[in-house]
C-alpha cells in the first residue's frame, strides 16, 4: 500500500467520513481496495465520482496539492491566483500561519471561483476555522475533501464543453496515480473528443 493511502479497504473511507457516500454516489464492494473502487469510478460512466471520492482518500496536504494541480492544468491562468498560491504554500509549510492566510484568504473570496476553494481546501484541514479573534471552532475532518472536490468540479466546469469529460478522466486518471506515489498533474489531448451519450 502506498504511503498516500490511509485505508486498506475503500469501504473505511465511507466510515471514516459520512459525508462521503453522498459526496462520491457510489459504494465499493466488500473488501475492495480503494484504487480498485477508484479504477472502476474512473472508467465508469460518472468519472467525477472518482474526483470525490481520491478527495477523501488522500490524507488532507495531499488532497489539496492534487487538487491544486487539477486546477493548474484546467486554468492556467489561475498560476498567478493568490488563493491558489496560499493553499500551495501551505502544502509546503503546512505550518498554522499558512494554513490561517489561506484560511483568510478563502473566507474573503468568491466562492464561483476554483482557486478560492483550494485556499478554502488547505485553511479547512484542522485547527480553528473561526476568526483569529473568535473562540475555536474545529474545522470538521470532511470540510478539505469536499473543498478540494469542490476546487476541480468548478475548474471543470468552467473549461470548454467539449473538453469537460476528458478532464474528469484525466483529474481522476491523476488521483489515482498520485495515490500510489506518482505525479498529481493531469493532462488531456489538445482535442478532445465529446463524451459518449
Amino acid at each position: 500500500m502506498s504511503p498516500r493511502i490511509r485505508f486498506s479497504e475503500a469501504k473505511q473511507v465511507f466510515e471514516a467520513f459520512k459525508t462521503a457516500k453522498r459526496d462520491v454516489g457510489a459504494s465499493p464492494a466488500d473488501d475492495e481496495p480503494p484504487t480498485a473502487f477508484l479504477r472502476r469510478l474512473a472508467g465508469g460512466p460518472r468519472p467525477a465520482q472518482a474526483i470525490a471520492f481520491c478527495a477523501y482518500l488522500l490524507p488532507r496536504r495531499e488532497a489539496v496539492w492534487w487538487a491544486c494541480q487539477c486546477v493548474r492544468a484546467i486554468e492556467p491562468a489561475a498560476a498567478e491566483d493568490a488563493a491558489l498560491a496560499a493553499a500551495e504554500e501551505w502544502v509546503r509549510a503546512p505550518e498554522e500561519e499558512a494554513r490561517r492566510a489561506a484560511l483568510d484568504i478563502g473566507a474573503a473570496g468568491e466562492p464561483k471561483i476554483a482557486t478560492v476553494w483550494l485556499a478554502r481546501a488547505a485553511g479547512w484541514s484542522g485547527g480553528s476555522v473561526a476568526p483569529a479573534d473568535r473562540r475555536t471552532i474545529p474545522a470538521p475532518p470532511y470540510m478539505t475533501a469536499k473543498a478540494a472536490n469542490a476546487a476541480i468540479a468548478i475548474a471543470i466546469g468552467k473549461a470548454p464543453i467539449r473538453s469537460q469529460h476528458a478532464w474528469r478522466i484525466a483529474c481522476a486518471e491523476a488521483g489515482i496515480r498520485f495515490a500510489e506515489g506518482g505525479d498529481a498533474r493531469p493532462t488531456i489531448a489538445a482535442q478532445p473528443s465529446r463524451p459518449p451519450r
